[in-house]
């Protein structure tokens, strides 16, 4: 599987999140400030119902390389 422009999305509902994965440099920062959604051993790995949309912005904006972003839903 070629990952290159790949994107994924999650949604709680109220918020989306987008994973990049040829961006990730796995530095652990979103599984280790919010290991209710993020579960690199699980499939699937994020799991965003699990956790406030707060908290969610939150970790995703701690992202160093930009493998995570998000945007509110209407």
């Amino acid at each position: 599987m070629n990952l290159d422009n790949l994107t994924k999305e999650y949604t709680n509902g109220e918020v989306t999140i987008v994973w990049q994965p040829e961006k990730c440099i796995h530095s652990a920062n979103c599984k280790n400030n919010n290991p209710d959604v993020f579960r690199p051993k699980e499939k699937p790995w994020i799991t965003p119902e699990h956790s406030t949309t707060e908290k969610i912005i939150s970790t995703v904006n701690k992202c160093p390389s930009g493998a995570l972003s998000f945007y509110m839903n209407k």
